[in-house]
């Protein structure tokens, strides 16, 4: 690989070299951003004088880097700077992290708040008994769906898959790799998800009688299930554009399509909700699936039909960030440079085994499994009084919003694991995990403190009106304290889980930790259903999906998933936990003492957000801080070389 420095080539030569700024969007690691699949590696960036791309490529060879004269590195091929292809795509800066997970979390965040507006609008039109108990059951369905396909199952799968060809096309590979993925891969999965969908709607009413046995009205949860089954087809087709877009660096379209989809659930309950009762919400359900679809379509169309590119540039102007040299705050992400013409030297792998059984049935059975917890509180939930189902499913969907915006950043920086490790680079991936565990931690305890002070109160203000009694209120807020004790064990299992399968190889350790923790939840919740009710069932999710984060975390070494420091980072853990309870007390404390509930929420969440802190920094929580700085120079400057869209 030869390259000239010179201005007039600017970003070409810049995202040729694989610098430091050429952080665009290609090829990406795993699920959920979209780093590209390489690095800066030894081809020598444009970058000014005393850059880390400089450095980093052109040690032993400054003269010549300075002055402009191409540079042959040894090891690498030798072509016109003009027409050599990148030989990997560079690695993102903590900048665009930060900004990737800002636009993931605000969209996010939408999603959720629209996704209670939907849980609002369905206690207020059909309260919280009969029809709401049948319209869940069928809401396992979509519950399944999304899981295996859109959020975790192929997920795992489909990022690499799309990762390896976009880097490949930024290798000039011939024909487009990415094109020839997509026609190797959709149509058959397509065809699988019509079949799935198909054998679901005929298969209603067995599937009814075996997730809720004791439900009073089997007959309307058969209908809801029938429309809520015509999911699978949109949710799997909604999947594969979400994992080729973020293998791409395009987190818009995927980040919005919850946004679509609670759309179209709450249009379809007040507009048809009088005429078809809770069979609205199902109705919506399957219109809300066809908008996910269209809102990731026009952006998968630019990147397969669009302009043909020479490496996946098209979110960046590389050559303005390199410019502006390292960041005080960049990680070692931004700054290392992997050995990328090796990768470049080594042969691709056949893109046909890029989609492998070996590797989708591990994958694809613990994200089963995993969504197992919810079968198995519905159908011990079914046995007990009416409304049971829907005090857990209410109870829930609040307590795992802190979960949900704390994995973010283990979404977007997913694809720089799996990049990290495709390189061999275990130290730079390990301090990737060991920081992405400590902040998501750090995030869902807040939140699960904050749960736990004011559960009351917030199941108060958000569903008690119409149909949802002060009698649903109390009985919700009981089990979504319940639930709170266990978002730590959901974050860690979802942060965790990324790294086993990362490297792109199969692995049964993860399903069997989650089985394991499947086996704890259900003997718990069939011996305390009878006594403690729904809680009983709460407390049993919350124990089963912390064994199965021990076993995940005990787990973790170079033969399985990343050698991290697992003493270290339980130490580090124990902080935060102990600055949880102590903030969830003093909350919950404050908040009693109020009578009104919108005061009592704001007494209650300032008084945990403010313990909380304080402790965190007694005890020396280092964490959050450099993430929060990060995030807000993101959004205070102006990264030149992304663009969302």
């Amino acid at each position: 690989m030869t390259v000239t420095p010179s201005r007039a080539e600017g970003e070409d030569a810049v995202v040729r070299a694989g610098g430091r700024g050429g952080s665009g969007p290609g090829a990406g690691g795993r699920r959920g951003s979209g780093p590209e699949a390489g690095g800066t590696g030894r081809g020598v960036s444009s970058a000014p004088e005393g850059s880390p791309g400089e450095r980093a490529a052109g040690e032993g060879h400054g003269t010549e880097a300075r002055t402009g004269s191409p540079v042959a590195v040894p090891g690498a091929r030798v072509a016109p700077a003009e027409a050599a292809p990148p030989a990997e795509v560079a690695p993102p800066t903590r900048g665009f992290l930060a900004k990737a997970t800002l636009v993931t979390a605000v969209l996010s965040i939408a999603g959720a708040l629209l996704g209670l507006g939907r849980d609002q609008a369905l206690a207020h039109l059909f309260g919280a008994g009969t029809e709401t108990d049948a319209f869940l059951v069928a809401w396992t369905v979509p519950e399944v769906a999304a899981t295996l396909l859109i959020e975790d199952g192929m997920a795992f799968v489909l990022v690499p898959a799309f990762s390896l060809a976009v880097a490949r096309r930024a290798r000039g590979t011939g024909a487009d790799p990415v094109r020839a993925l997509v026609a190797s891969t959709l149509p058959r999965l397509a065809l699988a998800f019509v079949a799935v969908a198909a054998l679901l709607m005929a298969g209603a009413p067995y599937l009814v009688a075996a997730l809720a046995p004791g439900l009073p009205d089997p007959a309307l949860a058969v209908d809801c299930t029938r429309l809520t089954a015509t999911c699978v087809l949109s949710f799997g087709l909604a999947g594969y554009c979400s994992a080729a877009l973020r293998a791409h660096r395009r987190f818009l379209a995927p980040a919005a399509i919850y946004v679509a989809y609670n759309t179209g659930i709450i249009t379809a309950m007040f507009v048809l909700g009088d005429r078809w009762g809770v069979r609205s919400a199902a109705v919506g359900v399957a219109v809300g699936g066809c908008l996910m679809v269209a809102a990731q379509a026009p952006s998968l169309a630019r990147q397969l039909f669009g302009r043909r590119r020479s490496a996946p540039e098209t979110e960046a102007t590389a050559d303005a960030a390199a410019a502006q040299g390292p960041s005080p705050h960049d990680g070692p992400e931004a700054t290392k440079a992997p050995q990328a013409t090796e990768v470049a030297d080594s042969p691709a792998p056949s893109m046909k085994h890029s989609v492998e059984l070996a590797l989708i049935a591990p994958v694809l059975m613990f994200a089963l499994c995993r969504q197992s917890q919810v079968l198995i509180e519905r159908f011990l939930a079914s046995t007990l009084p009416s409304g049971a189902i829907s005090h857990l499913n209410y109870a829930q969907k609040v307590a795992q919003i802190p979960m949900t915006l704390s994995l973010m950043l283990c979404t977007v920086t997913f694809p720089v694991l799996a990049q990290a490790l495709a390189e061999g680079d275990t130290e730079r991936a390990r301090t990737r995990v060991e920081r992405d565990v400590a902040v998501a931690s750090c995030m869902v305890l807040l939140g699960a403190a904050a749960v736990f002070a004011c559960a009351p109160q917030i199941i108060q203000l958000l569903f008690q009106r119409g149909a949802f009694t002060a009698q649903d209120t109390a009985a919700t807020a009981t089990v979504m304290r319940v639930y709170s004790v266990g978002l730590l064990g959901h974050t860690l299992v979802g942060a965790l889980v990324r790294t086993y399968f990362s490297a792109g190889r199969p692995t049964w350790y993860p399903l069997a930790a989650m089985a394991a923790g499947i086996v704890a939840t259900s003997w718990i919740g069939a011996g305390t259903v009878d006594a403690w009710g729904v809680r009983g069932i709460a407390a049993a999710n919350a124990i089963g999906i912390t064994v199965t984060a021990a076993l995940l975390l005990s787990g973790m070494g170079e033969r399985r998933s990343v050698p991290i420091r697992t003493r270290r980072v339980v130490h580090e853990l124990s902080k935060p936990v102990r600055a949880a309870v102590c903030a969830a007390v003093a909350g919950a404390f404050c908040a009693s003492r109020v009578d009104s509930p919108e005061l009592a929420l704001a007494a209650g969440g300032l008084t945990v957000t403010v313990v909380y802190v304080l402790l965190l920094r007694v005890l020396g929580v280092k964490a959050v801080a450099p993430a929060f700085r990060t995030a807000l120079r993101s959004v205070t400057r102006r990264l030149p070389h992304v663009r969302f869209r």
